[in-house]
């Protein structure tokens, strides 16, 4: 029986991995002055043009129930096994409305085999779990080796990122006002990352360069201490900033990581002009900030 790998929109998985392994994609949106922009659909390379335009701030929206319980149920129809890993649940409802639809199609197909997982994460850092569970699949395993490849890949994957400003944080409920005004006043440059589901502060620094600089060394330090697997760099609306972090780490790996674009149902949030890492190591991590 064969395993179909789904995930959402905001794993920004390359178009290329999607089409070599079957994985299936349920894409999430935003919400802007009247207009909705779904990702996955050309529209989303009009929408940080219209941001910055726009004096609202975007709404972001889940998958429905309806277009969940369809992904999980078109692989079940056709006799295969599922095993569904979305973005963090503690940034978004589409894992609990997926646990729904789960228990919906159950209902219709009490014999199916559907597994989901909440990667605690999300663009490529849920991108690496879905691959990890894919490539396992393309090699012969069955649901619960494929679930255990991608529950093992999250324990060993960090994502570091730098925003431009704090304002979107802020103003999306991912951090505190009083913390973003600070920030903004002293001119500060935190260091993002997730750690249990959450945005965290991993370092601050005071200028985006001295940013990146960092977000290579800790990543050196990882690698170093626990071996290198992949990286990914991402970019939110500036390739140029991506592009030059990927020069960063290529000078400490020696290979080129792809780069990556964040869509909107992430970049809403965070911001236009930031950057970010993506990597996986051999040996587990330990992703707790002080």
């Amino acid at each position: 029986m064969a395993v179909t790998v789904i995930t959402d929109s905001t794993s920004y998985l390359p178009l290329a991995d999607r089409e070599r392994y079957g994985i299936g994609v349920v894409p999430l949106s935003v919400s802007l002055d009247g207009i909705e922009y779904v990702e996955d659909t050309p529209i989303v390379a009009k929408f940080y043009g219209a941001l910055a335009a726009s004096k609202a701030f975007p709404t972001s929206s889940q998958p429905s129930v309806e277009a969940l319980l369809t992904a999980l149920e078109t692989p079940v129809a056709s006799g295969n096994e599922v095993l569904a890993i979305f973005l963090s649940s503690e940034m978004s409802g589409t894992y609990s409305t997926a646990l729904l639809a789960r228990d919906m199609v159950l209902e219709r197909h009490p014999d199916a085999r559907i597994e989901l997982i909440d990667s605690r994460s999300n663009c490529m850092e849920l991108g690496f779990a879905v691959l990890a569970a894919a490539r396992a699949v393309a090699d012969g395993a069955d649901l619960a080796s494929a679930t255990e490849a991608a529950r093992r890949t999250i324990d060993r994957t960090r994502f570091l990122f730098v925003p431009d400003t704090l304002e979107y944080l802020h103003r999306g409920g991912r951090m505190g006002g009083a913390q973003a005004l600070l920030g903004t006043l002293l001119q500060i440059r935190p260091i993002l990352t997730v750690v249990d589901g959450k945005t965290e502060v991993f370092s601050k620094v005071r200028t985006k360069r001295k940013a990146l600089a960092e977000i290579v060394a800790a990543f050196q330090r990882d690698i170093d201490a626990k071996g290198f697997v992949d990286a990914i760099v991402h970019h939110i609306d500036d390739e140029e900033e991506g592009n030059e972090l990927a020069g960063l780490v290529e000078a400490v790996t020696g290979v080129a990581p792809q780069v990556i674009p964040i869509g909107p149902a992430i970049g809403t949030h965070v911001g236009p002009s930031t950057a970010g890492l993506v990597y996986s190591t051999v040996e587990e991590m330990h992703k707790s900030v002080s």
